[in-house]
């Protein structure tokens, strides 16, 4: 890939910076391909890297003692994986999974810490970041315990494809399911009404959205209230 300096800030933390402080970070930047099913970090991993994603999904997964795994947050280019060394702790609680593939900008974390300093708008933005990243992961923890798994679809698809930037994307049913904690039959279930409705297309392990409004009536409140807290943070 090319050198980071030959790209633009496309994560919207780091477009957020004033281009003088973004220039200051660029030497120690790393473009990095993400690839389908890579695994970033896993439990108790130490992370060497963070990574702030321009392109793709990394979805966060919190993993059982029977090796089953539930999503807990989803990271676009809205955000950063390896928040924990921002909060000083060296080890990953998740595995850090990616969901579509995409680019980031790789820092080593060690780099990082000495970089991501207190006066710093980058230091300033991910404080903010945290609260909006934890707002997502209690509204996902309440939303699974609760909602139907229609609901549950559809607030699911409409978080990827804000952060796939795309009426379609690539999505497993079996995928889905693992990231819901659900069987992959009720997944399948769903997407035949949602075809039937016409809100979406699904065929060879791609998703199109038809009908983005139609989504929204059938997601449950946890989207918007997600939603609303990543468009305060990011707002200029």
């Amino acid at each position: 890939m090319s050198s980071s300096s030959d790209i633009p800030a496309r994560n919207r933390l780091l477009a957020a910076l004033p281009k003088s402080e973004y220039n200051q970070f660029l030497p120690y930047f790393e473009p990095v391909c993400l690839e389908m099913k890579q695994v970033l970090h896993e439990p108790q991993d130490s992370i060497e890297f963070i990574y702030f994603v321009n392109e793709g999904i990394v979805s966060q997964l919190t993993v059982l003692d029977d090796s089953a795994a539930v999503e807990i947050a989803t990271i676009g280019n809205e955000g950063m994986v390896g928040l924990p060394v921002f909060l000083g702790v060296n080890k990953s609680n998740v595995r850090a999974l990616v969901q579509i593939p995409g680019t980031a900008l790789r820092m080593a974390a060690e780099t990082f810490r000495a970089q991501v300093k207190p006066g710093r708008l980058l230091h300033s933005l991910l404080h903010r970041y945290t609260y909006a990243l934890l707002t997502q992961s209690g509204q996902l923890v309440a939303c699974n315990r609760h909602h139907s798994i229609r609901q549950r679809c559809c607030r699911w698809i409409l978080m990827t494809q804000d952060r796939a930037e795309s009426d379609q994307f690539p999505l497993v049913q079996e995928f889905m399911a693992q990231m819901l904690g659900v069987r992959r039959a009720s997944v399948t279930d769903v997407f035949r009404l949602l075809q039937q409705e016409e809100l979406i297309h699904h065929s060879q392990g791609k998703i199109t959205v038809l009908n983005r409004a139609g989504l929204e009536a059938g997601a449950c409140q946890c989207y918007k209230v997600v939603q609303a807290e990543f468009d305060a943070l990011l707002k200029p």
